[in-house]
């Protein structure tokens, strides 16, 4: 067996004793350095851990050679120049979440960390939790479909957990002056990351956060939707002013609920153990499907260990480190990006943070987002709403006069100039359809392509077994949805120049039979 590798502590708190954990029995790593301000606190530590060395300096224990790796457990405007530090000295870095207080100083580590030559990670002890990764674990599967929703929920109370030493507070109560919350920023580290893992990254995001006593952040609302996908979260934050939460760590209990096509998944405990019984229970649509504590392991400190674990594999090379530099600061970004919302009282898109003009930049992104959204059509539509038809109508026919078209049709409507090409587009939907969509589903659509730039045509679209044939000339006798719309409309949305569902709410749409076959459309097509 190699030689263990020896790491130093640098801050040796209450969440030390969860980092600790993590070396507890292990041939292959120990804690041989402990640095913290408080002198007792390093002779307790040092007799508690074993550890061969003890300092109040910690540059003192970054100049010890025999130390090959740190945790840094400070007070989270420490990190920045504690890790660069710790980086120069040519030593593997965890540094406890949150990453950093700015994404500039993010920024400085990732690119000191990069040059290093070591391992630099951000300890997330949610990412490592046994309930959590096995919630990914089936999501991955497929087990519960498409995920269209996360929702959240923290509940904090003033006893039931742990002690926490009044210097633990006094810091934070800092932290909290200085716009960084308890719950939304300090402890809501742990819900982005979970949403970051079970979502990925998010988009845009929309908070409110008040405060029943003055001091702590809550309570607290966050929704935001998922990147490049139909996809949402929800976190509730609340603080019970005289709730006792069972709990062997800090006072507080979190749940999670997944929402996706096929299924549901409950997440029912992650620090404390306000909830009784299974772990995680899958809901499948027939029956459910429990995970007790018998099978799956549900206490909080599993994931510090799992966090330690993934630290020193990082380090011997055997697989990545999580939270890598970039995961942390997404992490961060999203955590800055509620703040700013509650702060400024509106919905703050997450690249905007990154721009030198963030509410231009926010501007630009939420016309693209609507333009995207909604389709062309409704822009006119806006400005006829807005401008009561008279002055929005001129104002379509104007531009298209002047812009050949292209800006004017945007605003105005006209998809006839796309009729033409409506047979050719209709013919090759065949050749672009979703072969694994197509094996799941079963309809006969008819669609009735109106008069239209001297087009008009009847198609019949029949998907059965993973077939999918296309008959022109008649709509199917036995169709369960019959589908009317112009033919330059129907030409403009199979070219994405226009959205079915901004025609369908301007009334350029008709249907009979069963509306709900048009989702078949939509999947097996792409529409």
């Amino acid at each position: 067996m190699p030689e263990p590798i020896q790491v130093g502590f640098i801050g040796c708190g209450r969440i030390a004793d969860l980092h600790a954990l993590g070396y507890k029995g292990r041939k292959d790593a120990r804690i041989y350095a402990v640095c913290d301000t408080d002198e007792a606190t390093v002779e307790r530590r040092m007799a508690e851990w074993g550890a061969q060395k003890g300092f109040t300096d910690h540059r003192a224990l970054l100049a010890d050679p025999k130390v090959q790796a740190v945790e840094i457990l400070t007070p989270q405007k420490l990190h920045e120049p504690m890790v660069l530090e710790a980086l120069a000295a040519s030593k593997h870095v965890a540094v406890q979440k949150p990453m950093t207080v700015s994404l500039p100083s993010a920024d400085r580590m990732i690119a000191a960390a990069r040059g290093s030559g070591r391992i630099f990670k951000v300890t997330e002890n949610y990412w490592f939790y046994p309930p959590i990764l096995r919630a990914r674990a089936l999501l991955d599967s497929g087990a519960i479909g498409e995920v269209r929703g996360l929702r959240i929920k923290l509940i904090g109370g003033p006893t039931g957990g742990w002690e926490v030493p009044a210097s633990a507070w006094k810091w934070r109560v800092e932290e909290m002056a200085e716009g960084r919350g308890f719950a939304t920023f300090d402890h809501g580290h742990h819900l982005w990351s979970t949403a970051l893992l079970l979502l990925g990254p998010a988009e845009r995001v929309v908070a409110w956060i008040d405060s029943a006593d003055g001091v702590a952040d809550c309570p607290a609302t966050v929704m935001w939707k998922a990147k490049g996908r139909v996809s949402y979260g929800v976190c509730d934050l609340h603080q019970a002013a005289e709730l006792n939460v069972p709990s062997r760590y800090y006072s507080n209990d979190e749940w999670m609920e997944l929402t996706g096509d096929q299924g549901l998944i409950f997440i029912h405990r992650c620090t404390g153990n306000i909830h009784q019984g299974p772990v995680l229970s899958r809901f499948d649509g027939r029956a459910w499907h429990h995970e007790g504590p018998d099978t799956l392991e549900s206490d909080w400190a599993s994931g510090f260990v799992g966090a330690t674990r993934n630290f020193l594999a990082a380090i011997r090379g055997e697989e990545a480190p999580h939270l890598d530099g970039p995961e942390a600061r997404e992490v961060l970004r999203f955590a800055l990006a509620i703040a700013r919302s509650a702060r400024w009282r509106r919905e703050v898109y997450l690249d905007e943070l990154d721009s030198p003009a963030p509410i231009l930049h926010a501007a630009a992104l939420r016309w693209t987002d609507i333009w995207r959204r909604l389709g062309a059509p409704a822009l006119g539509r806006i400005l006829e709403d807005a401008m009561g038809g008279v002055l929005g109508g001129a104002m379509g026919g104007a531009l298209e006069g002047a812009m050949g078209g292209v800006l004017g049709g945007a605003f105005g409507g006209n998809t006839s100039r796309f009729a033409a090409r409506a047979v050719e587009l209709t013919e090759a939907l065949v050749a672009r359809h979703d072969a694994e969509a197509a094996r799941r589903s079963s309809t006969v659509i008819g669609l009735h392509l109106t008069p239209d730039g001297g087009v008009e045509e009847r198609f019949g679209l029949r998907v059965s077994e993973g077939q999918v044939e296309l008959t022109r000339g008649a709509i199917p006798p036995d169709a369960l949805l019959t589908v009317w719309m112009p033919a330059g409309l129907w030409a403009a949305i199979l070219l994405r120049e226009r959205r079915i569902e901004t025609a369908l709410l301007q009334g350029r749409i008709r249907f009979e039979g069963k509306a709900e076959e048009a989702l078949k459309l939509r999947d097996v097509f792409g529409l």
